[in-house]
């Protein structure tokens, strides 16, 4: 299966062809949304954020960055997180039987994972790559708190793979620490988020990747939800409406997250 970075536009070019509206002026102080974002979303929702700052300066979007399942139990237990997006839509879906959501859950996307190394190009011979000898560690995300963590090692499972490899796994914390071992050259290859993959940062460290077919693990189904701690924050509502638009659409889409 062909690489899909090429057919990526960069980013600069995607977000000229979206329609900005001229900011409004405001005399008020900005309101704030403190936003609890799956790893997956680092420069997918860096680049939402942007966007919405232009449509909505009096609007102040802060996003915070981990893996989903840490960040539900800091929800259950009262963070002061506005809005979360989850990797795996059961964590928000979860905290919305526990009364802990203002409104129902709301996809966004389907993520998917990819093999990316800066050493080998895994187009060649795919998974099978993970048994290549001068592969001696393979980065994946922690599987107990981190959706893409459980996926990789579905897919190694459906391949028949984990057991000859598990002495060579090493875990990130969250997906982005994940790929930041395989980039860095703390791992030789990492199962990583396409959206990750396709970002600025990684396709200018020159890294190579192959799309891990969907057939092999559970569907990465993603969702958000504006939290009880948004009560009375119109901007945390105004910013997961924006989220529904076309234009957060096309963003989301950019990076590799499907419908």
């Amino acid at each position: 299966m062909p690489s899909r970075s090429r057919l990526i536009l960069p980013l600069a070019s995607l977000l000229s062809l979206l329609a900005f509206t001229a900011p409004r002026p405001s005399v008020h102080p900005p309101q704030e949304v403190l936003v609890a974002a799956a790893a997956d979303l680092k420069f997918a929702m860096d680049s939402l954020i942007l966007f919405f700052s232009q449509k909505e300066p009096g609007i102040k979007v802060k996003a915070v960055y981990g893996s989903s399942g840490n960040f539900f139990e800091q929800i259950s237990n009262g963070a002061p997180f506005d809005i979360f997006f989850s990797a795996d839509i059961d964590y928000p879906q979860k905290l919305q039987s526990l009364q802990k959501t203002l409104d129902p859950v709301v996809s966004y996307g389907t993520g998917q994972i990819v093999l990316w190394s800066m050493k080998v190009d895994p187009n060649k011979e795919q998974m099978n790559t993970l048994l290549n000898s001068s592969i001696t560690k393979i980065a994946i995300a922690n599987p107990a708190h981190a959706p893409y963590g459980k996926r990789a090692v579905e897919s190694l499972n459906y391949y028949k793979l984990y057991d000859k490899i598990k002495d060579r796994l090493v875990q990130g914390e969250n997906i982005s620490q994940t790929a930041q071992f395989a980039q860095s050259g703390a791992a030789d290859i990492g199962i990583i988020a396409l959206s990750l993959a396709l970002s600025p940062t990684m396709q200018q460290a020159g890294g190579k990747f192959w799309l891990i077919p969907a057939g092999s693990h559970q569907p990465l189904h993603q969702g958000y939800a504006v939290l009880q701690h948004a009560k009375d924050n119109k901007g945390a509502e105004t910013f997961a409406q924006f989220i529904n638009t076309p234009e957060a659409h096309r963003i989301l889409q950019h990076f590799g997250f499907s419908e």
